[in-house]
């Protein structure tokens, strides 16, 4: 069986090194740090104060997302990093002109891996949803008047979008269905010029368990996405929020608590946002195939409950493992119809059985 292609483990190696330099992993991943209840060490805030709301940035505009377009990510090689998730996560080859991969998650998204001369891990740029209702000069007056400025994107053949920052600088790309959304709807069939790491596992990516998502003000970027692309609350656990993007996935927002009396006084607050890491659900999911399945294609295969339960057990089961450009991937067992298992896992204890 042949290890994961990478360009050298010496490369690899710096990679993870530098991964590790800009995104700590822990035991818990960060998780939630009024899981164990409020008033605690962790979590000094009372459970009022830690989960009271904050002013919406702006009226709600009445938008629902209906589609995830897709993921940008860059990396140094691209052509590795998509034979990776080809082999690994059933991902297809859409297209590949030599600076940018296209792939195929499923039937319901897409990802861009663009090459970069950088020397860094491989990282997420931005996303883009498609929304209802569109109409393009109709969604652009919005976006201006709540203070946004709405940068066109177009292709000329009916894919129309606009790039916006929100509240911590993040380019967030807003479109109609006529790109990446629709190119789905055909098989994609492309031959990428890489071979394959490793054999294929035969799993398949079926669900956007969620995007890690860290904010200066995890309060005001959850705010300001439920009141832009009508995504839902599940709960405000006091230091991050996890919202469901209609059907398409989740998304956990992370950051400082602006209730909390030292915000903003510990450290500099965070000028711009970023993606840590991404769960994937997958199927078929056995907790024990899964980790040998990984182990086997000489990938570190760390577990990740985001409580103390064991993995046989606990309410919410992923391993994460490193692509060959660095990144943070998670593999989840959760779907469509789970999709609220890390919430409750993670829900503190004060507010257990409401």
């Amino acid at each position: 069986m042949r290890t994961p292609a990478i360009a050298s483990r010496r490369q690899l190696l710096r990679l993870m090194g530098l991964a590790a330099t800009a995104a700590p992993l822990t035991p818990a991943f960060g998780q939630g740090r009024c899981r164990d209840g409020y008033g605690t060490r962790a979590c000094p805030l009372s459970e009022e104060v830690a989960t009271a709301p904050v002013k919406p940035p702006f009226a709600a505009t009445g938008w629902k997302t209906v589609a995830l377009d897709h993921i940008a990510f860059s990396m140094q090689d691209h052509r590795k990093e998509a034979a990776f998730y080809i082999a690994l996560m059933g991902w297809k080859l859409r297209s590949d002109d030599g600076e940018q991969a296209v792939l195929d998650i499923g039937d319901w998204g897409s990802a861009l891996f663009k090459r970069s001369s950088e020397e860094r891990p491989a990282r997420v740029e931005s996303f883009c949803f498609v929304i209802e209702p569109w109409n393009a000069k109709t969604v652009e007056t919005e976006l201006r008047k709540r203070g946004l400025s709405p940068v066109s994107d177009n292709d000329g053949k009916g894919f129309e979008s606009f790039h916006v920052k929100d509240i911590d600088g993040w380019d967030l790309q807003i479109a109609n269905g006529n790109g990446l959304a629709k190119a789905r709807r055909t098989p994609a069939s492309a031959k990428l010029a890489e071979a394959a790491p490793f054999q294929p596992t035969g799993w398949h990516t079926v669900w956007l368990d969620h995007f890690s998502y860290n904010a200066a003000n995890f309060k005001a970027a959850a705010s300001f996405y439920t009141n832009l692309l009508g995504w839902k609350e599940t709960y405000d656990e006091g230091s991050q929020h996890e919202l469901m993007i209609g059907e398409v996935g989740d998304i956990i927002i992370r950051g400082g608590n602006p209730n909390d009396p030292n915000f903003g006084k510990a450290a500099p607050a965070r000028t711009r946002a970023r993606v840590d890491h991404i769960s994937f659900g997958i199927t078929p999911w056995d907790t024990d195939g899964v980790k040998a399945e990984l182990e086997k294609r000489g990938l570190h295969a760390q577990v990740d409950t985001s409580t103390k339960d064991d993995i046989h057990v606990a309410a919410f089961k992923s391993y994460h493992t490193t692509t060959p450009n660095g990144f943070n991937l998670q593999i989840s067992f959760v779907t469509h119809d789970n999709r609220l298992a890390l919430a409750n896992a993670v829900r503190p204890k004060a507010t257990a059985g409401r």
